[in-house]
């Protein structure tokens, strides 16, 4: 693939923003790059990519999601609405995720991948659940990946909530995927695997460690840690300590161990994040819509903890994330110096792409430059104020918009050209999604009573 007349925004460190340039890829990763007509003559190439002046950049990564609840979209919960967040697992998501047989899974799975694709989203570290539907279902989601041509990282949501056997087959479902990927490594280039599980407060001691004595050797857990009070208070109740403390103590945490949202942890625990080299994420869409809180995601930046960027399921406009976190530390702490957006570029863009590294060891990601992977997106965006290196979240956190995402490639496949699809079928994967999702709303109402 040769890809001409590109406005480059390199994200390298320094970032650099380059007119009028062109990049050669070659067995998907970015071999040289230079001034447009220069690139020209040393490939001369009749039919190349013409990104027409427009912005060339690397794809955005989300570090947290839940492909399996794209149906909850405008389902009505039946009765009060729920008070608080253990409310709104209990009378929305567990019901839910019960609901989903392997084809409602592959079709919710399909419908984010369409929007990730329009939205410039080409890796996601998904996190599943179906405990009515769980042998195999990794793999399903696996094939809608593959079948998008996006990356993803996929493991399964291990829990106590549907009792032992379930649990047992959470821990069957990631140890075998994980196995299977990594006797396969050359067939499933787009995929990686952590090892799932849902959060402390369905998780006994047992299960626990289950999972830490199953895990094959260099797996990383993804899990919900301190999401919201009812995390800590059930820890605190039932073993006497905090969240992440428990967590290490049963060998979860670790460089490859992604704990999403930890909203409600202390500076104790922020200290054993930093020390592990855990990963953390960061969802302030969701949370704001959970009532939790809003996660000191500042202060633990300073202490050294590793912080990445998700939506928990949210949109894959992550440029809409990137918002959210820059304006809602303001008005949580009542102070607009909070969350500069260069600390919003930290986590979304070099944080993110180092986490999806530790997943695909082989890649460079999240950055233009010879011999990182060539996932990149094209953006119509026409600034009326100088575009410069130092003022470049600023400008995307209040004038980068999902629909000016034209162009989205991965690994130097064109999965969508001039914004039309060229891997999905955006129209039946909606009608498919439509039909299905009629049965699904109906088992999930049956799951309340």
């Amino acid at each position: 693939m040769l890809i001409v007349n590109a406005r480059l925004i390199t994200w390298e460190e320094p970032n650099r923003i380059l007119d009028d340039y062109g990049l050669f890829v070659e067995n998907n990763v970015i071999k040289e790059m230079g001034p447009t007509a220069e690139i020209l003559r040393q490939h001369p190439d009749p039919s190349p990519v013409d990104a027409r002046g427009q912005f060339v950049l690397p794809g955005n990564i989300c570090a947290h999601t839940h492909f399996y609840g794209a149906f909850a979209r405008g389902m009505a919960i039946p009765g009060d609405a729920p008070r608080d967040f253990p409310e709104i697992l209990r009378k929305l998501w567990w019901p839910l995720d019960k609901a989903l047989t392997p084809e409602d899974i592959r079709s919710s799975a399909l419908v984010c991948l369409v929007d990730a694709v329009r939205h410039g989203t080409t890796l996601l570290v998904d996190h599943h659940a179906s405990p009515n539907a769980i042998d195999g279902s990794l793999d399903v989601i696996a094939e809608a990946v593959e079948e998008s041509g996006l990356r993803a990282v996929l493991c399964y949501e291990v829990t106590d909530r549907d009792g032992p056997e379930k649990a047992r087959a959470g821990i069957r479902e990631n140890v075998r995927f994980i196995d299977k990927l990594n006797s396969e490594k050359q067939n499933h280039p787009l995929l990686s695997a952590a090892f799932g599980l849902h959060a402390s407060l369905t998780l006994s001691a047992q299960t626990l460690d289950a999972a830490r004595n199953a895990a094959p050797d260099g797996t990383g857990f993804h899990i919900h840690a301190a999401e919201g009070d009812a995390d800590q208070l059930d820890s605190l109740a039932k073993y006497g300590k905090r969240v992440v403390n428990r967590l290490q103590d049963h060998g979860i945490l670790g460089p490859k161990s992604i704990l999403a949202h930890c909203v409600r942890v202390d500076e104790r625990e922020i200290e054993v994040l930093a020390e592990a080299k855990n990963w953390v994420t960061h969802q302030p869409r969701s949370n704001m819509n959970n009532a939790v809180g809003v996660a000191p995601i500042e202060q633990m930046l300073k202490a050294g903890v590793r912080i990445g960027l998700g939506n928990d399921g949210f949109s894959n406009a992550m440029w809409e994330e990137w918002k959210t976190a820059y304006l809602v530390h303001k008005v949580w702490n009542r102070d607009p110096r909070r969350m500069p957006a260069s600390e919003v570029a930290q986590m979304a863009v070099y944080n993110n792409a180092a986490l999806a590294e530790s997943f695909f060891t082989d890649l460079h990601l999240g950055k233009i430059a010879p011999g990182s992977a060539a996932d990149l997106i094209f953006v119509d965006y026409h600034p009326f104020t100088p575009l410069t290196v130092d003022n470049l979240p600023w400008q995307i956190i209040f004038g980068f918009q999902e629909s000016m995402v034209t162009t989205t490639i991965v690994g130097g496949k064109l999965l969508m050209r001039d914004r039309q699809l060229l891997t999905l079928d955006e129209e039946a994967i909606s009608r498919k999604a439509l039909e299905l999702s009629t049965s699904v709303w109906k088992r999930y109402g049956n799951n309340l009573k």
